[in-house]
């Protein structure tokens, strides 16, 4: 593009902004905008930017806690984990991409996640994500399937960051437009905590790592809009990543981090050059002169605006101190990156940028930044929902006569078949890390406080520090469908509840908000709604927001996903060696119930696959109950009593139990168990009410563990005994272990086959 073209109210339309806005812009400036400094504001002023649908609505995140570090704000949350450490950990999204571009989409968002972590001058040290995909039989989305997987596994196992957990759910609502959400955790010295800000008159600001591209350009505001019959025509804005590169940039930081030369250090992510220069000079209340001409480029005849747009990937922004320059370039020429002074910090709370010797970009910092219209958008409860809620008569439900058979057709769809054919193509023991792999209810990561050079010597091992931390993603977006307020309370509470079935005491969440178009009031009533629920789980669980994301229009020709609203939550163990995990472990172990079963089968995996039926009101969540089974099953993991745990969700009762027998690595158990029966079997069985944990102690232990759940004021069940080769309940189900294994083990390896 050419920095004379005319500006059009077409031109305008097309960088993605309102008549309105481009008002604004000019009324701000006092004149028009070249083409330029159109896409500057059209990429910060874009929803995935600004955030100015949603921004009016975050603040009611409880965002405080003696734990918090570090809150929203930054490029990642932290919190305090004692002796000199600090977590740092954030969620994002990479949907449209992804959607586009599998592979490359999926991977970028791996790599742009971690980025953001060691940005804070953290070592990565765990990946997770949250995927969601459409019918597995629509269009595509076998190649979806493996694309993302193969992506996300493709950039983490290469950076050599163990992939630990997520989960993984199929729904026709994201047909045509899947959910990417992408979480890293990282360590960090709590002394040593950098920030995206460009302060100190004259200092220089570095640009390193990989040539500038044109690839990705206009990517944040792609981001901004909803899918198409043009959607393919959109490729060339999703880039392309290079582990490889990453990794080197990730070694090359963490080793300049450990001197005191970086001021400030931003990943040029989203909106490229444009987000790091702007919102770098705004943290540090400060400008920045830049010109382009020193930028490392890989193309030929790039425009300025082009320059300032890409987005391509593993590149940072860095501030250091004046006279440290040499310094930085031997850092980063040993490691075979690409270094450059492209300019220096100012303090008239400009942003100028130069080509050629022409100002090609001259801004005022805050406006720019901090002036994106914010809009209070109409709120307006779905007409269909009250019919779809209260259109669910349980009487009308025919109990099937063959359980058996409803068992299996369960365990063989995809929601609820294993998933181990995804997280077997990640690495996640690399770093040797991983103390409880995926397949239980949270991954649980052994902290080494050495494996990074800026990490405070007081904490090594050998004096006795033996501490881990628990992650886990989750989400249930038919819930959120059916009552958005609710769905999000139930993610924070099964969350905090996977978390304390490996013995963790949860300490905060990172977030991705996934939903439709805001412009329409109802998707706006169910993102507000959604928060409202997710800010009262987080104040009961005492698990504040540190970080997060927004993503906004998801939809596909007027028709939106289910609100996703997706929670990943990080929790602490003091004793990583007091931890456990979901299988059971020896034959005669007792099983007990922590919780209590109820008719509960509004939006159940059971009544859609089953019944057809996606309708009523998702389970109901008492937090006095659901933090009393948690606390009860801390407390038995920790004083040893507790064998096996294992929460109850999608599926219900009976899949939990089941999947206690088939996660077992070391040669499966039956399990003989016997329900009272006095609610409707299929709601027994395949009921989805929430706190309610399964655990496995030995004989000796169960009064003990009877006692502290009376004490704790939860209700413990002894519910039958661990061993055979058949899995029974009661006189309803009683099959083969290795039948179900069979079935259930293979069965999503199967579907993306055929």
């Amino acid at each position: 593009m050419q920095h004379d073209i005319q500006i059009t109210p077409k031109i305008v339309e097309e960088h993605g902004l309102t008549a309105e806005e481009y008002s604004l812009i000019v009324e701000t400036l006092g004149r028009e905008p070249n083409i330029t400094e159109l896409g500057v504001f059209s990429v910060m002023w874009s929803e995935h930017c600004s955030y100015k649908s949603s921004r009016v609505h975050l603040k009611n995140f409880p965002t405080d806690g003696s734990q918090v570090l570090m809150g929203p704000g930054e490029n990642a949350g932290i919190v305090d984990i004692g002796d000199g450490l600090g977590v740092v950990f954030k969620m994002e999204s990479h949907n449209h991409p992804s959607f586009i571009e599998p592979y490359q989409g999926a991977a970028t968002g791996v790599g742009g996640i971690m980025r953001d972590i060691f940005t804070m001058g953290a070592r990565p040290i765990a990946n997770l994500n949250s995927l969601r995909f459409g019918a597995i039989d629509a269009p595509r989305m076998s190649y979806l399937v493996k694309g993302v997987v193969a992506g996300i596994g493709g950039y983490g196992n290469t950076m050599g960051i163990p992939t630990v957990g997520g989960e993984v759910c199929f729904n026709k609502c994201f047909n045509g437009n899947i959910l990417v959400n992408a979480m890293t955790v990282g360590l960090i010295d709590a002394m040593k905590i950098y920030s995206g800000k460009a302060s100190g008159d004259g200092n220089p600001v570095i640009y390193v790592g990989s040539k500038t591209g044109r690839g990705g350009i206009h990517g944040a505001t792609m981001a901004s809009d909803e899918f198409d019959e043009t959607s393919d025509e959109k490729r060339p804005t999703v880039q392309v990543g290079d582990p490889f590169t990453e990794k080197l940039l990730l070694e090359a930081c963490l080793e300049l981090m450990s001197s005191d030369a970086v001021i400030g250090i931003q990943d040029m992510g989203a909106a490229g050059l444009t987000c790091a220069t702007f919102e770098m000079a705004q943290r540090g209340q400060s400008g920045m002169q830049v010109d382009l001409n020193k930028v490392p480029l890989r193309e030929e005849g790039m425009s300025p605006y082009e320059i300032m747009l890409s987005e391509s990937q593993e590149r940072m922004l860095m501030v250091v101190t004046k006279g440290r320059e040499e310094e930085v370039k031997r850092i980063f020429e040993k490691w075979d990156l690409n270094c450059a002074v492209i300019g220096y910090v100012t303090y008239d709370g400009m942003v100028r940028i130069t080509k050629d010797d022409k100002v090609v970009v001259e801004l005022p910092v805050s406006p720019v930044v901090k002036n994106a219209p914010i809009y209070e958008r109409p709120l307006e409860e779905p007409k269909w929902l009250k019919k779809l809620q209260e259109g669910l008569n349980i009487n009308d439900i025919q109990v099937p006569d063959d359980l058996n058979d409803v068992l299996i057709k369960l365990i063989s769809s995809p929601n609820l078949a294993c998933k181990a054919w995804v997280w077997q193509q990640y690495d996640h023991m690399v770093m040797t890390n991983t103390a409880v792999l995926p397949g239980s209810d949270a991954a649980v990561i052994r902290i080494k406080p050495y494996i990074s050079s800026n990490i405070a010597e007081t904490t090594k091992r050998d004096k006795g520090f033996n501490k881990g931390i628990a992650v886990t993603t989750d989400c249930n977006s038919r819930y959120c469908y059916l009552d958005p307020r609710m769905g999000a309370q139930l993610a924070v509470a099964e969350a905090a509840r996977n978390l304390a079935c490996v013995g963790a005491k949860p300490l905060a969440i990172t977030d991705c908000l996934n939903f439709g178009n805001p412009e329409k009031p109802e998707i706006m009533w169910q993102f507000v709604s959604a928060i409202e629920g997710m800010s009262e789980a987080c104040r009961q669980f005492e698990t504040p927001v540190i970080s997060g994301n927004v993503s906004f229009y998801n939809e596909t020709k007027g028709n939106a996903i289910y609100p996703s609203p997706v929670v990943g939550m990080v929790g602490l163990l003091d004793d990583v060696d007091k931890t456990c995990t979901a299988w059971w472990k020896d034959e005669g172990d007792v099983t007990i119930l922590l919780g209590r079963n109820e008719v509960e089968l509004g939006g159940s995996e059971y009544l859609e696959l089953i019944h057809g039926k996606t309708e009523g009101f998702p389970p109901s969540l008492n937090f006095q109950r659901e933090k009393a089974v948690q606390k009860v099953c801390r407390i038995g993991i920790t004083s040893g009593f507790i064998k096996s745990a294992h929460d109850v969700s999608e599926g219900g009762l009976a899949i939990a139990l089941m999947e206690s027998s088939l996660l077992r690595p070391n040669g499966l158990i039956g399990a003989n168990i016997e329900l009272e029966d006095n609610i409707r079997a299929d709601a027994l069985l395949f009921g989805e009410t929430p706190s309610r944990i399964i655990i496995s102690v030995d004989k000796e232990h169960v009064d003990t563990m009877l006692k502290i759940a009376k004490e704790e004021g939860a209700l413990a069940t002894k519910i039958g005994f661990v061993g055979g080769r058949l899995f029974n309940i009661n006189n309803y189900i009683s099959i083969e272990l290795s039948d179900l294994h069979s079935r259930w083990s293979k069965a999503l390896k199967n579907i993306l086959e055929k």
